[in-house]
């Protein structure tokens, strides 16, 4: 039943987003702030009614409350529905258009412990020069408003390009997910400074290349900090006068394969662009693949705890499925011991819902390595949703980074040392079950290598 409740709500948002995270200014006027409350619900009440029927956005869930940001003039209406509600408003400060946090919970900034873009740079290039021995920073591309994204290489010998794996670790593909930024560079700061303490991280960057790609998406991060806290895609300006375009639906494998994974739409939380690589921001992830020999990697999303894996685009189990459900189920039972929370495991078709075009699938389709989303907590919207507090952050990472080191471990323990891109981690230990599984998959033959 949990899994049922954390796809409805999943759904539900999904659905409020596309109406509301679909178009920019020129689309949709934004109320006055003078005319909007902060309202409070018992989040047992069914909700779902109230969420499809009413434009509210949802701020955070305590446990016993949800909260939402709600036009006066609808205030009425909510209570004439039979919902009732307390009014918040002044338990929250205003810190920007459709911005609202707590008062009691902050570091100051309309992001608090939430790393901004001009933030993250800062905080990249101070590792940088930290650790120089240890840590390069890339640029291997930029976005459609000419931000720098940044790729922190981690190594013995960063400057070099030595004969190792590599391991991607990358967040921020949704603006909203601001969770997802947090983790891989926390993951990168931890593996820095605990280099010359820790024996067993010290052998991990010297057997391996590890790529932080904290944030994809740097203009929609922007935007979601200064404009619009649920705004999800990049900040494209369609041809329909919409803004944004979903970057994990953005990827060149089986892109647009149906329009139930994706949409062709612009005004949809998930339009997939014009084309494959059609944004500079995926593009950016290309080429950071096609320079640098990666074996494994991790995009961190929010929210759901869920570890997921190929396919997306359809619910059918890939030729590697054993592997990856061996090595989703290790990483969750790391991820378990550190503060109890569950992350449900399998592949992302059949636990969540169809996607095409997205980055897991593209990473293993074209290069036939194991690549993996893992959806940060909460587990479902009536506990948070993508509004984490700013003290989830450190335990949200410290539950992740067990996983994080077990896959670069597995990584290199696998690495032939020839130089050149493997197969999955330890792909001989499926060669005695590959007579049990699926065959003739549709896009199975399509196994192409891009342009290097």
């Amino acid at each position: 039943m949990k899994k049922v409740r954390t796809i409805q709500t999943i759904i539900i948002l999904i659905l409020l987003s596309a109406v509301l995270a679909g178009f920019g200014p020129a689309r949709i006027t934004y109320p006055e702030t003078e005319s909007l409350e902060v309202i409070a619900l018992d989040w047992r009440q069914d909700l779902r009614t109230l969420r499809l029927n009413f434009p509210l956005d949802p701020l955070l869930a305590d446990g016993l409350k949800v909260y939402f940001l709600v036009e006066r003039k609808y205030l009425a209406a909510i209570g004439e529905s039979g919902y009732s509600y307390t009014i918040e408003t002044s338990r929250f400060i205003q810190t920007g258009e459709k911005n609202l946090r707590p008062k009691a919970d902050g570091a100051g900034g309309l992001n608090g412990a939430y790393h901004s873009y001009r933030e993250l740079v800062s905080e990249l290039k101070s590792l940088a020069a930290a650790y120089p021995g240890l840590a390069r920073l890339f640029i291997p591309g930029k976005s459609l408003e000419n931000r720098n994204i940044y790729a922190l290489k981690i190594s013995d010998n960063p400057g070099l390009s030595e004969n190792e794996p590599g391991i991607a670790f990358l967040g921020g593909h949704h603006a909203r997910e601001w969770i997802s930024v947090e983790v891989p560079l926390l993951i990168g700061r931890y593996l820095l400074e605990n280099y010359n303490r820790d024996a067993r991280v010290r052998e991990l960057v010297n057997s391996a290349e590890i790529w932080i790609v904290p944030l994809v998406n740097p203009d929609g991060l922007e935007y979601s900090i200064l404009n619009y806290r649920l705004w999800r895609k990049n900040r494209r300006l369609n041809q329909d006068g919409s803004y944004g375009v979903d970057l994990n639906r953005n990827y060149s494998y089986q892109w647009g394969y149906d329009d139930i994974g994706s949409s062709p739409e612009p005004f949809s939380a998930v339009f997939r662009g014009t084309g494959p690589f059609s944004e500079p921001e995926t593009e950016a992830i290309r080429n950071l693949f096609q320079s640098h020999r990666i074996s494994a990697a991790i995009s961190y999303h929010s929210f759901s705890q869920l570890i997921l894996y190929p396919w997306g685009y359809f619910d059918q189990p890939s030729e590697d499925e054993l592997l990856f459900q061996s090595l989703a189920a290790d990483m969750a039972g790391l991820i378990a011991q550190v503060n109890g929370r569950v992350y449900q495991t399998g592949r992302a078709a059949a636990s969540l819902y169809l996607t095409n075009g997205d980055f897991a699938d593209w990473a293993f389709g074209f290069y036939r390595i194991p690549a993996f989303t893992i959806e940060l907590p909460p587990v479902d919207l009536l506990q948070g949703g993508f509004l984490n507090s700013e003290s989830d952050i450190e335990p949200i990472f410290l539950e992740n980074l067990p996983a994080a080191l077990y896959l670069i471990e597995r990584a290199v323990a696998s690495y032939a040392g020839t130089g050149t891109r493997l197969g999955p981690l330890l792909r001989k230990e499926l060669e005695k079950n590959r007579k049990s599984m699926i065959k003739d998959r549709p896009g199975a033959a399509f196994m192409g290598k891009e342009s290097r």
